[in-house]
């Protein structure tokens, strides 16, 4: 008989309940409704505010390598509950220590340092330990918590504010973010961590540290994994520079602030569609065939806001925008693991991350001078239009898997299977 949630698909459900209240919804998409409310209390511009976030998600991403090294040597239990911990009280001390931009500015880049353990990182390397065969489904099902955070975040942000200013709404972010994501790390995603780590020690046949793949310093050489990770800094570059401005880029259009921010929620419903749909494929379809359709999405969507600016085309660029960004974050830990294999997951997908990050706080940096400095949100759509275009066009060149999920030894298209220290074909 089975002990109760022994299943490796608990480990799901646990990732799922702690993305829900993870970096991204918390800290970087619910900024938006935080712009005007922070631009008139702290009495500065926009693009002033949009720098707490860059220098946040930079932060972010620099820390995320050293988060994903120490994960991959202690496991992910003893890092991450103390990250956990210290994010969810930096989140709640924005609120009662902020009194002036570079006082937000700091803020955020500490609380973005310790929010690299309350990332994707560790539940995707958690359930990329547990499930090979449907892994696409298991990470799209997880990281479909990004965009429940999302959909909901945003919209509790805009409610505490309403009730209790932007100073009581970082702290309640911050509570329930320790309330939820807490209980779930430590009780669902490792639970079995350390039997798990026991019993590999003691097989043969199970070692983690023996998995196949890459070292870090080979993967730094690869070409391949240059081509991911220019591929989603340009596509974190573009679908967080429109999330963070969206809603003051449509009440300038005339729709009311809480009208607006239902964009937002319209947008994460569509990433809790979108990773659903794009997990379903990975199991199904090459991997870059996923990416390249789904980043062609926010690329219609951009569009839409550039060629009109009727305020009703907002949610459907929003929803389109969201859809591609819900593919991502599974697509960065599926590729990598096909591509670059499981050996260092950790501090791989760190280093895959940190670029990510760079691309997340960029865009809404620039648009944020875009419309400091030329009053309009234009030129910079234009710009994430290109990137897009690049990511496009990276996806569109990768070849075969190198590390085939067990029961498909054959690569997803023609040739033969490759050895298991084959390089992809994109390496150098």
């Amino acid at each position: 008989m089975s002990k109760p949630l022994s299943s490796p698909w608990w480990v799901v459900v646990g990732s799922l309940l702690g993305l829900t209240v993870g970096n991204g919804p918390v800290m970087q998409f619910t900024f938006g409704v935080f712009v005007k409310p922070l631009s008139e209390a702290l009495n500065t511009d926009r693009g002033a505010i949009s720098g707490a976030l860059l220098a946040g998600l930079v932060a972010t991403g620099i820390a995320t390598p050293f988060i994903g090294r120490l994960i991959d040597r202690h496991g992910i239990r003893r890092i991450s509950l103390p990250a956990i911990v210290l994010f969810a009280l930096g989140m709640a001390a924005m609120g009662l220590l902020v009194q002036s931009p570079a006082a937000l500015i700091v803020m955020y880049a500490l609380c973005g340092i310790v929010a690299s353990g309350q990332t994707p990182l560790p539940y995707s390397k958690a359930i990329a330990a547990v499930i090979d065969d449907r892994r696409g489904l298991a990470l799209g099902i997880a990281t479909a918590g990004v965009g429940l955070g999302t959909m909901l975040m945003p919209m509790f942000a805009q409610h505490l504010i309403g009730s209790v200013g932007w100073r009581g709404a970082y702290v309640g972010l911050g509570l329930l973010t320790l309330v939820v994501a807490l209980p779930a790390m430590a009780g669902l995603v490792t639970r079995g961590e350390a039997a798990r780590q026991a019993t590999a020690s003691g097989q043969a046949s199970a070692k983690p540290l023996d998995a196949p793949g890459m070292t870090a310093a080979q993967a730094r050489t690869s070409g391949c994994f240059w081509a991911l990770a220019l591929a989603f800094f340009c596509v974190a570059l573009a679908a967080s520079g429109v999330m963070a401005h969206i809603v003051p880029l449509m009440s300038d259009r005339g729709v009311p602030a809480a009208s607006a921010t239902k964009a937002l929620g319209a947008a994460g419903v569509a990433l809790v569609v979108g990773r659903l749909i794009a997990g379903w494929l990975l199991d199904r379809v090459h991997a870059p065939r996923v990416a390249l359709a789904f980043f062609s999405l926010p690329l219609i969507g951009i569009g839409l806001l550039l060629g009109t600016t009727d305020a009703s085309f907002g949610i459907p660029a929003a929803v389109l925008v969201g859809l591609g960004l819900g593919a991502e974050v599974d697509l960065i830990a599926y590729l990598q693991s096909r591509y670059l294999g499981m050996k260092a997951f950790g501090e791989i997908y760190g280093y895959l991350f940190a670029i990510f990050m760079l691309g997340s706080g960029l865009g809404p940096f620039v648009m944020g001078q875009s419309f400091a400095k030329l009053h309009s949100y234009q030129p910079a759509l234009m710009l994430l239009s290109a990137a897009l275009v690049v990511a496009c066009l990276l996806m569109a060149r990768l070849g075969p898997y190198t590390y085939q999920p067990a029961s498909r030894p054959a690569p997803a298209r023609g040739g033969a299977a490759p050895e298991a220290d084959k390089q992809p074909s994109m390496a150098t």
